[in-house]
């Protein structure tokens, strides 16, 4: 295909391309594991002073940090600001947190490189920490609205008519879970109207569920995560080296006793063919080209261009970011799928990485949805995933982001290709994709 490429950073200096100079994140752990004792910004600082020990960098020259974060602590709305500072980062740098569902830590990257590309700024980091193990759990709004006026009570008299209007039920407390405001759905009641739509069965999701176990497993046997994965010293005395969601000896035999876990009767999603609830945390280290150089940082990939969405129907098409963010980004680059060597997808439940494999393939949903006459086709499966995903490594939401974007740079690296493409979907309906070049050019 001819590549006569349009570059969203074409008009700067190739001294101040973006590029990802290191990428390193906690392991993965299943909710109330060993971080359950970490709040979340102690968490984030862990891959915030991991990235920095990795390079040898000093934080002086950090001129920016950023992390996303999707479940909001009251305590710490500015998760970044708090993790920076804990990490040991000097006072002086500005940071902010993002909150874009799961594609949080992406937007992220991608204010930093246009940033770097500006001229703005030549060395920052970029994020993401979950951690479920420590909710921000809250009462009912008639409490909350009550506390607020007992604060301002002047007698006992008033204080005694604010809390007889509380009933035993407004006790109970409200736990944070994934629906959607809008719709009134859950996440994976969403996807199983995909699955609906797309045609998507239970053997084929669970097949998906156990090839990612297996390629997880096959990963961290091969050494592949050595190079991202911090060892961390959790509180107790517990010494984390490595994800413990993955699954080595699951079975599609196995996967198939499961039960739905949101349509009991219809349904094909559940707990073995979706991701569970998993804290972690990850950091980026994007610089601009020239200032790789200077400090001696071998640059794993530079950052060519990135685009956001949102769905054309929240109802059926949720968690259909990747089917809509990927075809334009490449469009704008004269690529075809074909084209890239790499595709690091996030795995929310094995039906909705299928059912974006086969909107991509349709050339229905292409020409309503896309503005296209025919479909760019499918991800071929040797490419996308390699070693494995969010189905198996766990899915820490704001955390996810920079785990896809550091295993796609190695594997440019360890694959020799040219080029590679991130993509996740998110909560709201929305979704994004960043294209990766290898300096090193590829095949």
């Amino acid at each position: 295909m001819n590549h006569a490429p349009f570059d969203a950073y074409a008009k700067i200096a190739k001294k101040r391309r973006p590029v990802v100079a290191e990428a390193v994140r906690t392991p993965f752990l299943d909710s109330g594991g060993a971080y359950a004792d970490l709040r979340n910004h102690e968490l984030g600082a862990l891959a915030l002073r991991g990235v920095l020990d990795k390079t040898g960098l000093s934080a002086d020259h950090v001129q920016l940090v950023t992390m996303g974060m999707v479940v909001q602590d009251v305590q710490t709305i500015n998760v970044a600001r708090e993790a920076m500072l804990a990490a040991g980062y000097p006072s002086r740098i500005p940071a902010y947190t993002v909150s874009m569902a799961g594609i949080s830590p992406a937007v992220g990257l991608m204010h930093i490189a246009d940033m770097i590309a500006l001229g703005r700024i030549d060395i920052a980091v970029a994020g993401g920490t979950e951690n479920f193990s420590d909710l921000p759990i809250r009462f009912a709004r008639n409490v909350r609205q009550r506390a607020i006026k007992l604060g301002k009570a002047k007698t006992t008299t008033q204080r005694l008519r604010i809390l007889a209007g509380l009933r035993p039920a407004d006790l109970i407390p409200e736990i944070p879970t994934a629906k959607d405001m809008t719709t009134g759905l859950d996440m994976g009641e969403s996807c199983e109207a995909m699955a609906r739509r797309f045609g998507v069965s239970r053997e084929q999701a669970d097949d998906y569920a156990v090839g990612s176990h297996h390629a997880a497993a096959r990963a961290w046997e091969d050494g592949r995560y050595e190079h991202d994965v911090l060892a961390v010293d959790a509180p107790g005395g517990q010494s984390v080296r490595r994800d413990d969601a993955i699954r080595a000896d699951t079975s599609a035999a196995k996967l198939a006793r499961l039960k739905p876990a949101f349509d009991k009767d219809n349904g094909i999603i559940t707990a073995g063919n979706a991701t569970g609830l998993t804290d972690g945390a990850t950091a980026a280290l994007v610089t601009s080209a020239e200032a790789a150089k200077r400090h001696g940082l071998n640059a794993l990939a530079q950052i060519r261009d990135y685009q956001m969405v949102g769905v054309h129907d929240m109802h059926t098409e949720m968690l259909l970011g990747p089917a809509l963010s990927i075809p334009p980004l490449l469009a704008r680059h004269g690529l075809a799928m074909d084209d890239i060597g790499v595709f690091e997808l996030h795995e929310a439940f094995a039906a909705q990485i299928l059912a974006n494999q086969k909107a991509l393939g349709d050339d229905a949903f292409a020409r309503t949805e896309l503005g296209l006459e025919t479909a760019p086709g499918p991800i071929s499966p040797e490419k996308l995933n390699r070693w494995g995903g969010s189905l198996a490594l766990g899915n820490p939401f704001a955390g996810t982001g920079g785990r896809l974007l550091s295993t796609a740079a190695r594997r440019l690296q360890a694959e020799g290709q040219r080029y590679a493409v991130v993509a996740t979907c998110a909560g709201g309906g929305l979704g994004a994709a960043i294209l990766l070049e290898n300096p090193a050019g590829g095949g």
